[in-house]
């Protein structure tokens, strides 16, 4: 698993150009057949529109990409818009552009910069977050060891999901996957050995929102 930046929450911009509208939506996605079945939408709501142009990325490396001028002058329309995508390193993103002609024909390079242009408002519209591969520890440890714990949480910008407190304490920790065995022997050096720790098998994502941790599935 590898970090990413994503779509967390899709916008739309749109352009003018020598009278043609450009209207760019902007998708999370995970799957072709979600593709699918947004452009199908899409092309439905706009079905008087002279084109419905698109781009997606899938995969947290970029592994699935597709483009469509969908009847533009080939290279002026899906192109741009992925080169955003990929420019801005997005994953798991769809952008449609739909044009409304507006009786001007804009050339080549105007098309090229229309359709990218509005690729921009869209994402500039839309929520973008990073999505941090991590695992999720689970740490039980005495009352004596709970301060450190905390500290330690604190100055390495950790994640504490929960804190349960019985006759000893467990605390979750979210930690990014890069830092999983640095922070372990921390914790072991930081309780003297005393803290029992544990590691989900599971890998996730998560994210901070609003200044609140979300957490998604692998």
């Amino acid at each position: 698993m590898i970090s990413y930046d994503t779509v967390y929450t899709g916008g739309s911009g749109e352009i003018v150009e020598k009278k043609s509208r450009f209207i760019a939506q902007v998708f999370p996605v995970e799957t072709e057949e979600e593709v699918l079945q947004i452009l199908e939408e899409t092309r439905k709501k706009y079905w008087d529109a002279r084109h419905n142009c698109y781009a997606f990325v899938l995969g947290a490396g970029g592994e699935i990409t597709r483009c469509s001028d969908d009847g533009e002058p080939s290279g002026t329309a899906g192109r741009p818009i992925l080169e955003v995508l990929t420019g801005r390193r997005l994953r798991n993103v769809l952008v449609i552009v739909t044009r409304y002609f507006g009786g001007t024909l804009l050339g080549t390079g105007g098309l090229v910069r229309a359709y990218s242009q509005s690729a921009q408002a869209g994402i500039a519209a839309s929520r973008v977050i990073t999505k941090q591969a991590g695992c999720l520890l689970t740490v039980d440890t005495d009352y004596n060891g709970i301060g450190k714990l905390q500290y330690l949480a604190a100055q390495s910008g950790l994640a504490v999901l929960d804190t349960v407190y019985t006759e000893s304490v467990q605390m979750k920790v979210l930690v990014p996957t890069e830092l999983c065995g640095s922070v372990q022997k921390e914790i072991t050096e930081a309780t003297s050995g005393q803290a029992g720790i544990s590691q989900d098998e599971a890998e996730v994502y998560f994210a901070c929102i609003d200044k609140e941790i979300v957490v998604f599935d692998a």
